[in-house]
């Protein structure tokens, strides 16, 4: 079957089977725990606040941060 069939076919589905398979496929490509993710964002996490300790990563003040915010929300 190819993909252009599997799709056709997928499409001739009720909208609630549409979704039931849309959520399969998607937790499928999550191969990787909740509890990694949160480990990654972890290790993540220290090594930018060890990198601003040592003065290598530039700051952006919240104020200019909000500022382009509303800029770009125009």
């Amino acid at each position: 079957m190819t993909l252009k069939e599997l799709e056709d076919q997928a499409r001739a589905l009720t909208p609630e089977e549409r979704a039931s398979l849309a959520e399969t496929l998607l937790k499928s490509l999550r191969e990787v725990s909740v509890a990694e993710i949160e480990a990654e964002w972890g290790r993540e996490i220290e090594s930018r606040v060890a990198a601003y300790d040592r003065g290598e990563l530039e700051t952006i003040s919240a104020e200019d941060v909000f500022a382009e915010a509303r800029r770009l929300a125009r």
